[in-house]
């Protein structure tokens, strides 16, 4: 820490304020002087606590505390910065139509209004709050530099039209009573909180007449997600989110109108590696889904995507108890299995049935497809990698027989369970999934 006597003078209540320094955001947690250097710093708590070298201590003496052993940092007051007022946020998101934001002669409402937050960007509540554009219908101002819920509402109040309000990935100091500012958010019907640190009973409202009937809904346990969202009962939610647990799915199924969900490059896994098979567990997972990443989920994937998560999880179902009542672990992990049990019937134990490791020069499966409708067409006999996906499989036959892929219904037969015939239900499936043996038999048909 050097000595630098051009320090401006920062007023006492800076402490708790909200800063911004090198494209990094933290909260200040002590003003004043550092001995043995002179002059003035900011002692702050970063966001990521990576950025920081300590606890608060200095030469022995603790100066402010940090929930992270290095999460602070002394600072000069002149190399952060504070943000600025709404209305200059505004000026610089759109600069290119300054005049006509100002004066309200076109509508924005249509438009998303984003809060970068970070820099000059972040909002400061104590400059004077000008008019604002009111015509705004979603508002995010995540990762700003708001310090505390009073400003929050200080903006909201000025937009009777909010219907949608973003905080994530800030720090705020929530009001003893949240009810006294529910005039302030009467249109919303979208709150998020994500990442803001906070839990439930800091952010639980208590309902008043005048508060809107809202959803609330949150899992402390899950900072990664929403810490905290309001969602109007009679809206068809649509999400738009970052998913790094399966946990996370199975809480966002608990809220009845999510419809839509977006969650392009996430970070959720499956078993066997493959994408398409996350895709098919969160339309098994999440019931009242309509469209996943904008496409329409059809009857019959989610019905193949269902019973393909019965099987998979069948094994697990068993060792835990099965029947009607499994154990509390296995609901947890796998709380819609018990209902699509219900709805399918329970998974038959040849089809839970996985093949044994075997090595690289062994994965070739000697099959043979048999047609059961077409009399005159014999038997063919021919060796395929058992990490092949049925998909491939149809094609290989589609080459044979001429007919198309779509048109190609597949089951198939074991010699060690003579007259059952097991249901080959996805086309995105390996044939080792669904426990296909060497001397099997696939029986191909189609309409």
């Amino acid at each position: 820490m050097g000595v630098d006597h051009t320090e401006p003078e920062v007023p006492e209540h800076s402490a708790g304020r909200r800063v911004s320094c090198d494209g990094e955001r933290a909260t200040v947690r002590y003003v004043g002087p550092v001995p043995p250097t002179a002059g003035l710093w900011l002692g702050v708590e970063w966001d990521n606590p990576e950025r920081g070298k300590h606890d608060g201590s200095h030469g022995g003496v603790r100066y402010f505390t940090c929930r992270h052993p290095e999460g602070g940092s002394f600072v000069r007051p002149a190399k952060v910065s504070s943000g600025v007022d709404y209305l200059t946020a505004v000026r610089q998101v759109y600069e290119n139509q300054t005049e006509k934001v100002l004066s309200e002669e076109i509508s924005i409402s249509s438009k998303k209004l984003e809060w970068l937050g970070i820099e000059d960007r972040g909002y400061d509540a104590h400059r004077p709050a000008r008019s604002v554009p009111k015509n705004v219908q979603w508002l995010d101002m995540s990762q700003s530099l708001l310090s505390c819920w009073e400003d929050v509402s200080a903006i909201t109040q000025q937009l009777d039209g909010l219907e949608g309000l973003q905080l994530g990935n800030n720090r705020l100091r929530l009001t003893s009573d949240l009810s006294a500012h529910c005039r302030s958010f009467c249109s919303l019907k979208v709150l998020v909180l994500n990442s803001c640190d906070l839990t439930w009973p800091q952010v639980r409202p208590q309902r008043g007449p005048r508060y809107p009937c809202f959803l609330i809904w949150l899992r402390p346990t899950l900072s990664l997600l929403m810490n905290f969202i309001l969602i109007s009962l009679s809206l068809s939610l649509s999400l738009s989110l970052s998913l790094s647990q399966w946990s996370v799915v199975d809480e966002l199924a608990k809220l009845p109108s999510l419809s839509h969900l977006s969650c392009r490059g996430n970070q959720l896994v499956s078993s066997d590696g493959n994408p398409k098979t996350v895709h098919q567990l969160l339309i098994a997972k999440l019931g009242r889904l309509v469209f996943l990443n904008n496409c329409e989920i059809h009857h019959k994937e989610r019905r193949g995507a269902e019973l393909d998560y019965i099987k998979m999880f069948g094994e697990e179902w068993l060792k835990a108890g099965g029947g009607s009542q499994p154990s509390t672990q296995f609901i947890g992990q796998h709380p819609r299995y018990l209902t699509l049990i219900d709805k399918y019937g329970a998974p038959e134990e040849g089809e839970l049935k996985k093949p044994e490791p075997f090595a690289l020069k062994n994965q070739l499966l000697k099959i043979t497809f048999a047609f059961p409708d077409d009399a005159d067409r014999k038997p063919i006999e021919k060796r395929v990698l058992a990490s092949m996906v049925v998909q491939k499989v149809k094609g290989l036959l589609y080459r044979l027989l001429k007919v198309p892929a779509a048109d190609l219904k597949l089951t198939y037969t074991s010699p060690k369970m003579l007259g059952t015939e097991f249901e080959i239900d996805s086309d995105l499936k390996t044939l080792q999934f669904y426990a296909i043996e060497d001397g099997d038999q696939v029986l191909v048909r189609w309409s």
